[in-house]
């Protein structure tokens, strides 16, 4: 069985289904007037967002102001029906092989002293009988546990931890070990996972003062995946309020810093899973992604983070999901754990009408093609692309020619139609199904952020409005296909997000409990991540460099056809050599910014 290091080979299948027709667009300028939005903190963001919540004719002036009423009206949608949901599943010709979780390839240890702990320095710790997992969750749970005083270490990373619920993981992983019958190479892991996600006997909070836990107290799939591996869930990790932005800026439960620089954010919306993959005490944490919430906290905190195909992986809890925009996907501290994590977690659900259409993801060698792969194809919107700071597009720049010349690609200039209406468009969906799911009772319980975005962009779409939306999604995914059939393989190539980073402008944005809202700022962090949740595809983001002046990771991200999640895992494993002269992957610098559990961590209780 490959490991992630497998040919990046084009994933290109016989079949599809939903597959729009290939259709090339209109060939239409390009014209980025997004519109601009005040920025508001402290009390001023309060009043504000009291005042629009008390007038729809006020809200309606800053959803004209947002341009969102323009999408209707774009000339070339009206040739398009709507697609409401862009799940493509391609389909095997060939079947999937037999294969276990067991068989699954145990990625490699850490390379060198100055990297992240791979979930393989567990594993092999665990079989030597040196150290066990309850060792490992009795280091840790004191770092996670807010309801301890004082609050542990990390504790602002995480919402809940339930220590019982921990440790009886832990012994049964235990007594697996002692008895040579591990179930993977996940068994007695710790892994984390956002709070959006379905996790029995943990409520459900979305980061917010709500209660959204499923009423039977069940797990999700691709949780249950992972533990079915055995892999040790400690805890649900802090998130942005509802998921609606890109900062995890928390005024409930708190506002994880960026381990690699504290004037930053960890970004959002699964920030507190970035935080705690970032600060050495997970390996592989769970995110959720609607708007970039894998790949933004991922970039931001460099580390490694897959958003997969529209459906692939399983977030059911007795439901499918309803969104047409959201998927569960890993992130981890190394390439060949986020592969490993993926591939549990997207066994295809039996009970989810999209998800068991899949090919099997525990079966990466198998090749569901009915043509030859031949050139590797980079492909680059460069107006598009030009749009990122200085900094980040030198970093870009320069990895596109690593991949030229040290791998192989063949760079094509492509045109994407539309790039900034669709952008639009995502949002009006997005916040459209957020607003669906909440009562006006339950809005005034959000922060003064989201309260303004519930108010103004999650109520006011018209039919028509959302219509026009899902036409230009329509028009946007016939185009990609045209592109994929064009360029077999094609990988569309951009920087994570045009700026590295996010910085914290005041500690009052933090600390007030008011918190701020930049409109344009989140709009303009989302810029390159939006289009994969828009048109279902799948887009991996990895790490490409740091700043020099604040040492602020920065993400390189590829977005693929639909069902290529393995061609982008073999994509993100020839990265890793964009870092070999800069010293490797580069976990934090700083006292109490990065936690040594295999080492420090255990030494400290005996281990």
């Amino acid at each position: 069985m490959p490991s992630a290091s497998t040919s990046s080979s084009p994933a290109v299948y016989a079949q599809a289904w939903n597959r729009p027709q290939p259709l090339k667009a209109p060939n239409i300028p390009y014209d980025n007037d997004a519109g601009s939005n005040p920025v508001l903190r402290g009390l001023p963001l309060a009043v504000v967002s009291s005042i629009i919540a008390s007038s729809t004719r006020i809200q309606r002036i800053f959803w004209t102001l947002n341009k969102f009423d323009k999408i209707k009206d774009i000339t070339h949608i009206h040739d398009y029906d709507v697609i409401w949901d862009p799940t493509v599943i391609p389909v095997s010709t060939h079947g999937d092989k037999d294969t276990s979780v067991a068989s699954l390839p145990t990625p490699p240890t850490r390379a060198s002293l100055n990297d992240y702990y791979t979930s393989a320095d567990f594993h092999a710790l665990y079989k030597s009988g040196k150290i066990t997992p309850s060792d490992v969750v009795e280091a840790l749970l004191p770092l996670i546990q807010r309801g301890t005083n004082p609050p542990g270490q990390f504790s602002v990373g995480f919402i809940s931890s339930k220590a019982e619920l921990v440790r009886a993981a832990a012994k049964a992983s235990t007594d697996r070990y002692k008895a040579g019958k591990f179930l993977s190479p996940l068994d007695g892991v710790p892994l984390a996972v956002k709070d959006e996600v379905h996790l029995q006997g943990y409520k459900r909070t979305l980061g917010s003062r709500l209660d959204r836990t499923d009423k039977h107290d069940r797990t999700a799939w691709c949780v249950q995946k992972w533990q079915d591996a055995g892999a040790i869930i400690v805890g649900k990790t802090n998130m942005h309020e509802i998921g609606m932005d890109t900062t995890n800026n928390n005024q409930t439960w708190g506002t994880p810093l960026n381990p690699h620089n504290q004037g930053y954010y960890t970004g959002g919306s699964s920030g507190g899973s970035a935080y705690a993959v970032a600060s050495g005490l997970v390996p592989i944490a769970l995110g959720v992604d609607g708007g970039g919430s894998i790949r933004l906290p991922s970039s931001y905190c460099g580390l490694y983070g897959l958003k997969p195909s529209h459906s692939r992986v399983s977030a059911r809890a007795g439901t499918d999901a309803t969104d047409s925009v959201g998927v569960n996907g890993p992130m981890a501290s190394n390439i060949d754990d986020l592969a490993l994590a993926y591939r549990i977690m997207g066994q295809p659900d039996p009970l989810s009408k999209n998800s068991r259409g899949f090919p099997n993801s525990l079966s990466p060698d198998t090749v569901w093609t009915n043509r030859k792969a031949g050139k590797k194809y980079l492909g680059l919107v460069k107006y598009w692309v030009d749009r990122s700071d200085p900094n980040v597009l030198n970093m870009f720049n320069a990895a596109v020619e690593h991949y030229v010349t040290e791998h192989g690609y063949e760079v094509v200039e492509i045109d994407i139609p539309l790039l900034p209406q669709g952008q639009k468009a995502h949002a009006m969906t997005i916040l459209s199904e957020a607003r669906s799911g909440i009562s006006p009772s339950e809005i005034k319980q959000l922060s003064w952020h989201n309260q303004l975005l519930m108010n103004v962009a999650g109520s006011h779409a018209s039919a028509q409005d959302f219509i026009g939306a899902q036409k230009l999604r329509h028009l946007q995914m016939a185009h990609l296909a045209w592109l994929w059939d064009t360029y077999p393989g094609l990988l569309i190539l951009t920087p994570t997000t045009p700026a590295a980073g996010w910085k914290i402008a005041k500690p009052s944005d933090v600390t007030s409990g008011y918190g701020v809202s930049d409109g344009d700022m989140s709009l303009r962090s989302m810029e390159y991540v939006y289009l994969a949740n828009w048109t279902g595809a799948p887009a991996i983001s990895l790490p490409m460099g740091w700043t020099a002046d604040e040492n602020v990771p920065v993400g390189l991200m590829a977005m693929g056809e639909w069902g290529s999640e393995e061609q982008l895992l073999a994509f993100g494993k020839e990265g890793e050599s964009l870092l070999k002269d800069k010293g490797g992957i580069r976990r934090p610098k700083g006292e109490n910014l990065w936690f040594d559990l295999l080492g420090d961590g255990l030494a400290r209780k005996g281990a």
